[in-house]
């Protein structure tokens, strides 16, 4: 049976103590990638592989690091040509393969930093993709999935085309899609209130896009 991977970025703004031991607790696995580990940290744990290059960890980070004692360490030259995330992802592939991946410390920060995020985890095929944040929630969907959300009347969702010539259906929503094509990248599936609970089910039926759900 597959398991399940946190992933844990390195965004500066990271997620909430509270968030990370949750999502801990409903992971098999958690990778540090860089700053990552120091969230960690801050939220009283630890994690069973380290990712990067520890150009963003603090001191007390980069000492455990350094002492490759209370994880498994793969640690990268800082003049790479791949970002750390990749090389968490490939980390996780080589390790648990066909593990679901729920990322968290991923989002905020630099823009090209969080547009690189979203290109390397879509490309993460290998089983289900999450970005989990305090107020966040991200699928990835590819051909063929659906999504089928409860308990979040009245939040606000939003579905964005990741790749060329997108179509997707969505139910239970103020405005619904039925086999609509989305543009890439376009804001035709944003800011959607869910209202009614009995199929609140957005359905992608060509390419990729994150669908995310927030306060």
């Amino acid at each position: 049976m597959a398991c399940k991977v946190l992933v844990v970025c390195g965004s500066p703004e990271g997620a909430s103590p509270e968030l990370l031991c949750h999502l801990a607790g409903e992971c098999d696995h958690v990778v540090a990638v860089d700053r990552g580990l120091d969230a960690l940290l801050g939220a009283g744990l630890g994690c069973d592989v380290y990712v990067g290059d520890a150009d963003t960890v603090s001191d007390a980070g980069r000492a455990l690091v350094d002492a490759t004692e209370a994880f498994e360490v793969e640690r990268h030259d800082p003049y790479k040509d791949y970002t750390d995330l990749a090389l968490a992802l490939d980390s996780v592939r080589r390790r648990w393969p066909g593990a679901e991946v729920v990322a968290t410390c991923a989002t905020g920060g630099r823009p090209d930093m969080a547009l690189s995020v979203l290109g390397l985890l879509a490309g993460y095929e290998d089983a289900p993709v999450w970005i989990v944040e305090d107020k966040v929630v991200a699928r990835f969907l590819r051909t063929g999935e659906s999504w089928t959300i409860e308990g979040a009347e009245g939040k606000t969702f939003s579905i964005i085309a990741i790749a060329p010539k997108t179509e997707v259906s969505e139910h239970g929503l103020e405005w619904e899609l039925d086999h609509s094509p989305l543009s890439l990248l376009a804001d035709t599936g944003q800011q959607r209130r869910q209202v009614n609970s009995h199929d609140p089910s957005p359905r992608r039926h060509r390419h990729r896009l994150p669908i995310s759900i927030g306060t």
